[in-house]
């Protein structure tokens, strides 16, 4: 049984690796999914957007409105003056064209959006994000994301439990795609750092606050519980609906979220808030999972394209981490490779078409049992093989 420091040491080392991992690919969490250590080293405070918290719409160059577009909260541009389409369009809140309250929100915007691109330690994510099951946590991709159908975010019970997106590049909703916010989950804690521009698809229903470096269109008829923040471009409006949120939280205790200015008229929500789960402290529960995937080139291909472009070859998935007692890695509900010790791996090759690899991890120290998931796409049929003794261990943050 390792001693308490040595388990603090391990857990240190495999959040070093983990941060410095190349082809490191789609740890992602599913409805069932708990991951008690990265679900209590991830827990994060609120992003805090100051004075930008009362706009439901800031744009660093202009704001362009086509239909009866409805803001319920403030409306800005800084340092750009232009602000068209209202009406038709209607703000509940003050108006700001490049004056002292605009430009202060976007220094707020700026230190905000700073803030959530720094957060760790994140977990990568790729691709397109639609029928997941997400806990609180930070996500990180180095491209782009998408989403397509429903997002789940799964608050486990907890009103504070915050969600960060970081996409290094743009997001991009489908048409009648949608955020569904469960187990007290709030719109007000969720935040989507995006590294270039975003754009909401047609009818789509989406949940947080978008804080994009370059600017974020809305086609038709978008519902955002949220905000939509640019710093630098423009926001593009058609028919739309944004309401701010504010964060409701039990009787007793201190709304977390962002700061509202006076004067501003955001609406709040009243979601269903469960009672937090106390968690017993006669014992940790420090197990630790990461599934991977070798080589880098289908990682690569993976965490680019999603399922938008095939896999060609056969490859090798790994799961390392801490008190793990088994591993099981199932394609289509199967079993293709199972290890009771380390190193818990296998090889996957499936017929071509869009395929999930679970990888179901048990642990040694109580800790919940965790699946964890991996959606590609294959090109054509292939065999499926347990593990060979000549493959080397492949540890956390493997460099292909």
């Amino acid at each position: 049984m390792r001693s308490g420091s040595q388990s603090r040491l391990l857990r240190a080392a495999l959040l070093t690796n983990t941060r410095r991992r190349i082809g490191l690919v789609a740890v992602l969490l599913s409805a069932g999914l708990v991951w008690p250590a990265y679900e209590a080293l991830a827990a994060q405070p609120p992003v805090g957007l100051g004075t930008a918290g009362g706009f439901a719409a800031l744009a660093g160059s202009a704001v362009t409105n086509t239909g009866p577009s409805t803001l319920n909260g403030e409306l800005g541009v800084s340092p750009g003056t232009a602000i068209t389409g209202f009406p038709p369009g209607t703000v509940n809140g003050a108006v700001h064209a490049a004056d002292a309250a605009a430009a202060q929100a976007q220094s707020d915007l700026t230190t905000a959006y700073n803030d959530a691109a720094g957060r760790t330690p994140a977990l990568t994510v790729s691709g397109d994000l639609g029928g997941l099951t997400l806990t609180s946590g930070v996500y990180k991709s180095s491209s782009s994301l998408g989403l397509t159908g429903q997002l789940t975010l799964d608050a486990q019970g907890n009103p504070n439990a915050v969600f960060v997106f970081e996409a290094g590049s743009t997001l991009t909703t489908a048409s009648a795609s949608s955020i569904q916010l469960i187990n007290g989950a709030q719109a007000c804690n969720v935040y989507w750092q995006i590294g270039s521009s975003a754009t909401l698809g047609t009818t789509s229903v989406f949940a947080g606050n978008i804080l994009a470096y370059t600017s974020v269109s809305l086609n038709n008829g978008v519902t955002v519980q949220g905000r939509v923040l640019a710093r630098n471009g423009a926001v593009t409006l058609i028919n739309d609906t944004i309401t701010p949120p504010q964060c409701t939280t039990p009787a007793g205790t201190t709304p977390a979220g962002a700061t509202t200015p006076a004067g501003s008229t955001p609406v709040a929500t009243t979601p269903t808030v469960k009672p937090v789960r106390k968690t017993p402290v006669t014992k940790r529960k420090n197990g630790t999972a990461v599934f991977t995937t070798v080589p880098r080139s289908v990682v690569a291909t993976i965490d680019r394209y999603g399922t938008s472009r095939c896999v060609r070859r056969t490859f090798r998935v790994a799961v390392s981490g801490l008190f793990i007692r088994k591993v099981s890695f199932s394609v289509g509900g199967s079993v293709v490779a199972s290890s009771s010790r380390p190193p818990f791996r296998g090889t996957v090759g499936v017929l071509g078409g869009d395929r999930m690899i679970t990888a179901h991890v048990t642990f040694t120290d109580g800790s919940r049992a965790a699946n964890l998931h991996l959606r590609f796409r294959a090109c054509a049929a292939a065999a499926v093989r347990t593990p060979h003794p000549a493959i080397p261990v492949i540890p956390s943050g493997f460099t292909g």
